[in-house]
């Protein structure tokens, strides 16, 4: 086991430069309440007055005090501390057998340990100030020394409930859960402090224990100040554990007063008289209690912890060396040949552009859709359903309707349906299409300034340390992007203009439609002609005037006249027998149940004695009920349109995403490198944009820093394994 010794030192040195958040330190950490006697218990392990002293609170920063155990023969010489090379030859600059070093001054050898307490006192000070309060930044502390054996322990400060003077009213707060970030690493021996003239029941080290260690095997107790008992008591049921149980054992020991440390009692003669003490009062316990079996086992425990730590220690620090090479790696290295470096970048970066198009990035987002994947949804999904969403007749009344019939008729009535209508209406209809089609060119630009984004953050990780480089490269691909829209704009424009340009009734879609439609038409004329008044005989009905039969194109004016004659003979019936005008507007003003109407007039339907007659001011009866006729043409023109909507819609559903492919997407694809080459790739502008982010080379040497300390730690465990003394 004391094979281990000078490895475990190494070990230790490095975790040291490694730093502890990074690395769970094996360590012992003194946890106690306030003047409970940790830091007497702290250099009777060293042997030496090293701690500051005084009263209420003293130790308010941590202190991680490592002690070196060196060969007395040879107590100023070791592998890394005490060595130095001056003109080739080696030479000893340390007076005495005993020395110390604080991290935070460097290579500094101190000497005297006089100096060593004022330099804590000022670095506490540095940190804390002078105000009593705590700080969480530790204080690192080598004693090398042949008194000594091989420990690292951490002192705390000690748990206080009552703020005092001008301390934070926090305090108890803030020690606590100092204590907690300490004790809470798996990898420390809790040494719980606890004077002998309290009742251990009533610890609070051991409670604070308890909570982080719940089964105990990693806590150590230790009853400190056994010669200030009272009179007639003893220690002896809380040593042999029958109080309260402690499964690594409880330790006794026997501080130095006040006085003594007044009268400069030496901690060697402290030893020799605790020992004294225990063999007269506790005899039977006296070879497992006092300071020097104290050390023993602490140095007995850690070194069985270090080499059960050892496994997970060696895992974690694998783990740790793979994540800082990653991120030296994306660092990257000092650019020496910038010309080249800059084609790299602006070459990487845009083939991640293609890629994440393509959708054959190395980085593929897992949270949301990106990149070409995006792409097509808004094609088919979101452009898509929202063209499946527009109504072929919406916005259209059929009022509308009939009001276009007879605008393109003129002034002569018509015997047929006119085509110039249909034509109106359905480019009316058509032109809505443009709109969802103009917001998918704007959907898909977005998600190529997206791309941008993803590739500057996920797969080009070397951008971000040249930040004038990263803005350079977002601009001109910006510009491109804003330059190619209003194309890909003027082209979707240009697709829904072509639609309009040229009605082809004779699309074959359209034409089938057509054909059913007729037979429907025809159908229900047959059941109309089933349905005349039996005023007009049927075997005339078919008969022109001369006793002609009538051809297929003259029906429907017969029927016009058929549906007109029954209409005034019910008007006449309903209105006395008059038949003129005024009986024509009022049944029109009664007639309430047109499929689809507008406000009435509010104008008289019949003129007022002493007044002159408009016939212009005389309002249409809007209100009525269509005619048959009317009703008619009014279906055939909304199925006309209908159909013809959805062949157009069909049109622009599958061309428009084309358009935008073509026209924005394989644009950019294709010009983007040869783009970025000719407005970024200049030698003027090398230095300029291959400049680094002012903290990026600090990041890059303490990345380095630090693997090289893990790599270090990583050879001194090999060595471990390699003596078999794992």
């Amino acid at each position: 086991m004391e094979a281990l010794i000078p490895v475990i030192n190494k070990l230790q040195d490095v975790f040291n430069t490694v730093g502890a958040d990074v690395i769970q330190l094996p360590q012992i950490v003194v946890v106690g309440t306030q003047s409970s006697g940790k830091s007497s218990v702290l250099e009777s392990l060293v042997g030496r007055d090293i701690l500051p002293r005084g009263t209420g609170i003293v130790t308010r920063r941590p202190l991680i005090l490592q002690l070196v155990h060196v060969d007395p023969e040879d107590c100023r010489k070791t592998s890394e501390e005490n060595e130095s090379k001056r003109n080739g030859r080696l030479y000893r600059g340390i007076e005495g057998e005993e020395w110390g070093k604080f991290l935070h001054t460097k290579s500094k050898i101190y000497t005297e340990f006089e100096q060593i307490r004022q330099e804590i006192e000022a670095e506490t000070e540095r940190i804390s100030g002078n105000n009593k309060g705590i700080s969480d930044e530790p204080i690192h502390l080598k004693i090398f020394s042949p008194h000594v054996v091989n420990l690292t322990l951490v002192d705390l400060p000690g748990i206080t409930k009552v703020p005092v003077g001008d301390q934070p009213k926090d305090i108890e707060i803030q020690i606590r859960e100092l204590i907690l970030k300490y004790i809470s690493n798996p990898n420390s021996i809790i040494l719980a402090v606890t004077a002998a003239n309290t009742d251990m029941a009533t610890s609070e080290a051991l409670k604070v224990a308890r909570e982080v260690d719940t089964d105990g095997r990693r806590t150590l107790a230790v009853v400190t100040k056994l010669d200030l008992m009272d009179a007639g008591t003893d220690a002896m049921d809380v040593l042999m554990g029958r109080v309260i149980p402690v499964k690594l054992g409880i330790i006794g020991i026997v501080n130095r007063s006040q006085l003594d440390i007044n009268q400069k009692k030496s901690v060697a003669d402290s030893i020799r008289d605790e020992y004294a003490f225990l063999q007269k009062k506790y005899p039977s316990l006296a070879n497992r209690n006092g300071t020097k079996y104290l050390a023993r086992t602490l140095n007995r425990l850690l070194m069985h912890h270090i080499r059960d730590c050892l496994p997970e220690l060696k895992t974690r620090l694998n783990v740790l060396t793979a994540q800082y090479q990653s991120l030296l790696n994306s660092y990257g290295e000092p650019v020496d040949d910038k010309s080249s470096t800059l084609l790299q970048l602006i070459t990487k970066f845009a083939a991640e552009y293609c890629n994440t198009i393509e959708g054959t990035a190395k980085y593929i987002e897992t949270t949301e859709l990106c990149g070409g994947a995006r792409i097509c949804y808004i094609f088919h999904e979101t452009f898509g359903r929202t063209l499946e969403s527009v109504d072929p007749l919406g916005g259209l009344t059929t009022i509308d309707v009939l009001t276009a019939i007879r605008n393109a008729t003129g002034p002569r009535p018509a015997l047929f349906v006119p085509e110039v209508s249909f034509e109106l209406l359905v480019k009316r209809q058509v032109k809505r299409l443009e709109e969802p089609s103009l917001r998918c060119v704007e959907l898909v630009h977005e998600e190529m300034q997206r791309i941008i984004q993803h590739c500057s953050n996920y797969s080009t990780q070397e951008l971000l340390r040249f930040p004038k480089l990263h803005d350079a490269i977002v601009e001109v691909v910006t510009s491109l992007l804003r330059k190619r829209l209003p194309v890909t704009n003027e082209m979707v424009h240009n697709l829904v203009a072509i639609e309009l340009a040229y009605i082809n009734t004779k699309h074959p879609d359209f034409a089938d439609a057509c054909g059913l439609m007729n037979n429907n038409i025809e159908e229900q004329r047959r059941n109309r002609m089933r349905d005349l008044p039996s005023a007009v005989p049927r075997d005339k009905s078919l008969k022109s005037p001369g006793g002609q039969s009538l051809s297929p194109t003259e029906l429907p004016a017969l029927e016009g006249e058929v549906t007109k004659a029954a209409a005034a003979t019910v008007s006449e019936q309903t209105d006395g027998g008059t038949g003129n005008w005024r009986g024509m507007l009022r049944k029109g003003e009664e007639g309430m149940a047109g499929d689809r109407s507008m406000p009435q007039s509010p104008f008289s339907a019949s003129p007022q004695k002493g007044y002159a007659v408009n016939l212009l001011d005389v309002p249409v009866p809007v209100s009525r009920k269509l005619s048959a006729r009317e009703q008619r043409d009014c279906e055939v023109i909304e199925r006309l349109i209908k159909s013809y909507f959805l062949i157009v819609r069909k049109n622009i559903q599958d061309s428009v995403p084309k358009a935008v492919m073509h026209f924005l997407v394989n644009h950019v694809k294709d010009c983007l490198q040869s783009e970025l080459v000719g407005q970024l790739y200049k030698t003027a502008l090398l230095n300029d944009l291959l400049t680094e982010s002012e903290d990026m080379a600090q990041r890059r040497n303490e990345a380095a820093d630090m693997l090289k300390a893990l790599q270090k730690a990583s050879q001194v465990i090999a060595e471990i394994r390699e003596t078999h003394l794992w």
